[in-house]
């Protein structure tokens, strides 16, 4: 390869991880979502970027978890609900998928610590055993790796036989984080993850967020403005069951394009 080449490559390159870095995970047209006759969500169309923080903003009951639960379609339980639009999950559309595949690739981890009422290894192990994972030989190995990549192993590794109930409110959370890290999602949706923490506790799942965004891509919804401007790359803004706008957190934060935006922002309601 000639010099020229090879600073053309090298050029290259960079631009390359960046354009890989940016590429879309998810792609939201034009949905609209019922319950019932209820309208919960007006033609919301968004792209969450791969590999990066989304938070999502607004008061209660503007549809930010009604939006969160369709992006693994868990609205589905309730009777009488629809969704209209489409969702992609790279080239895949959500709403054609295998209900049980789609939620081994997007994860989900709700406000309050839902452990079963088993041991913490069997928290962790269940997706895997249910799923058919991994082997008897290799599941040891792999609920190590996912309490681990929760930033729990070391708190609960002598202790993995006891109850998860057993553990402290913020342990119990980063728990529910290892079990669907277990099954290696694509996208991990957080609902208000640490809204019942104290302060360390909601510490440990921020720092716990910056590390997993390397290996998937973040959407959580937050009502604290503080917490998504520290951990969000991207911050979409929901009112009565619309995306107002969504952009770059320091932009929004900074310099909102809607005036219900700065209004919400700067605690005018809500």
């Amino acid at each position: 390869m000639t010099a020229a080449a090879k600073t053309k490559s090298s050029a290259v390159e960079p631009h390359a991880a960046a354009l890989a870095q940016t590429a879309q995970k998810l792609t939201v047209s034009h949905l609209n979502f019922f319950y019932g006759m209820h309208q919960a969500l007006y033609d919301v169309s968004l792209e969450v970027e791969a590999n990066r923080i989304t938070a999502l903003i607004g008061p209660s009951g503007c549809g930010k978890s009604t939006f969160l639960r369709v992006l693994n379609r868990m609205n589905e339980t309730v009777k009488g609900s629809r969704a209209e639009g489409s969702v992609f999950l790279d080239n895949d559309n959500i709403f054609d998928l295998d209900i049980t595949l789609l939620r081994r690739r997007v994860g989900m981890v709700f406000q309050k610590a839902n452990p079963f009422p088993k041991s913490i290894f069997n928290n962790v192990a269940y997706g895997l055993r249910i799923n058919g994972l991994c082997s008897r030989w290799e599941l040891s190995g792999a609920v190590e790796n996912s309490l681990r990549r929760a930033a729990l192993w070391d708190e609960v590794k002598d202790q993995l036989h006891k109850s998860a109930y057993a553990l402290s409110g913020g342990q119990q959370q980063r728990l529910c984080i290892a079990r669907a890290l277990a099954v290696n999602p694509e996208v991990l949706l957080l609902d208000e993850p640490s809204s019942a923490l104290d302060p360390i506790a909601t510490s440990k799942i921020e720092e716990l967020l910056f590390q997993l965004k390397r290996s998937c891509t973040i959407v959580v919804i937050t009502h604290n403005m503080q917490q998504a401007a520290r951990i969000s790359d991207r911050t979409g803004f929901f009112l009565l069951g619309r995306l107002v706008e969504i952009n770059e957190t320091a932009t929004m934060f900074r310099n909102p394009s809607r005036k219900e935006t700065e209004d919400y922002i700067t605690g005018r309601f809500g």
